[in-house]
């Protein structure tokens, strides 16, 4: 018993202190950034859990700054990837230079070995391009010739998509996009953000970003995160809300929204990221235990690029946010 009690005070302790930190982190960015706390929020949440995102919003709205102001803030290195139809996947990977002089073939890494990717329209470029991803996203190496490289750390994909323009685009495989922790709707800032914005933007100078952590630091937090305790009600009900969104479970009953309008529902990766992100943002907000809340809070980026919807949602106008709302409604705590 005491034991126990030492440990859960432990983790109180060390929430407490690396609360104060990302608190510091956060309030950097967003000197630099205005508005957007909702995308800032994700970013720090996937950064923290290893998580990468997804980001879908019109032109102009900070993406880019966003992620390059989180790399200056963690004195991390950034790429910028733009996708298009031509690109090849050594393009991000990287190749083999051979060397005439000596006959031998040198490594020459590409912009994935980096920090911080931001993989610009990245529905631009065709599947092979796209799946030159996956590797990296999920095992976080690239393989050059024979030889496997790892990646350095921390290491962050931002990918972003154009909600509007769909014309000589390439719709993400299901699998690609089950490797997004979030996916990430940005929307138009408020009427006192675009003033600011305007004001900020528009002057002699753009704020500088300050180093206010290290690689090392953001890999200390991501085991802070994984200690931070989900009680078993909690994981109960990450379990049965991502459960719920698939029509044809046989141990609990979907509800008859999800059977009418679901094809495919997600799967045991979204469990997984809802806890891990319901534990960083509890981490965020200086709390040593996950709540409700927090998996509410994470439910829609985490689910709405999983659930997969069939013609009769098409017809009836309905889509996936509308879906997750409804179950997260509906699913019982």
């Amino acid at each position: 018993m005491g034991e126990s009690v030492q440990s859960v005070q432990e983790v109180q302790d060390r929430v407490q202190r690396e609360g104060a930190a990302l608190e510091q982190l956060f309030g950097e960015i967003r000197r630099v950034i205005v508005g957007q706390k909702y995308l800032l929020e994700r970013m720090v949440i996937g950064l923290l859990t290893r998580g990468h995102l997804l980001l879908e919003g019109v032109p102009g709205l900070a993406k880019t700054l966003a992620v390059r102001s989180m790399a200056g803030a963690v004195h991390g290195s950034f790429r910028r990837i733009q996708f298009t139809p031509d690109l090849l996947p050594a393009d991000l990977t990287g190749t083999l230079i051979y060397n005439q002089k000596d006959g031998t073939f040198t490594p020459r890494k590409g912009p994935l070995f980096a920090n911080f990717v931001l993989a610009d329209e990245i529905n631009r470029a065709p599947a092979k391009v796209q799946s030159a991803l996956l590797e990296a996203m999920q095992e976080r190496q690239v393989t050059i010739g024979d030889t496997t490289y790892p990646l350095p750390s921390p290491f962050l994909v931002l990918a972003t998509q154009n909600p509007i323009e769909q014309e000589g685009t390439y719709p993400l495989p299901e699998a690609q996009l089950d490797r997004f922790m979030f996916n990430v709707v940005i929307e138009y800032p408020t009427a006192d953000e675009e003033r600011r914005i305007l004001s900020q933007t528009t002057g002699t100078a753009d704020p500088a970003i300050a180093v206010v952590a290290s690689g090392d630091e953001i890999e200390r937090l991501h085991a802070v995160v994984r200690e931070v305790p989900a009680a078993s009600n909690t994981v109960d009900y990450a379990s049965r809300l991502v459960r719920s969104t698939r029509p044809t479970a046989t141990d609990e009953t979907p509800p008859d929204f999800v059977k009418q309008w679901v094809r495919w529902g997600a799967g045991p990766r979204a469990g997984q990221a809802l806890l891990l992100g319901a534990k960083a943002r509890a981490l965020l907000e200086g709390r040593s235990a996950v709540s409700l809340e927090d998996i509410k809070a994470v439910a829609l980026p985490v689910l709405r690029h999983r659930i997969l919807l069939n013609f009769q949602a098409e017809a009836d106008g309905v889509d996936a946010d509308q879906v997750v709302r409804r179950l997260l409604e509906t699913t019982t705590a």
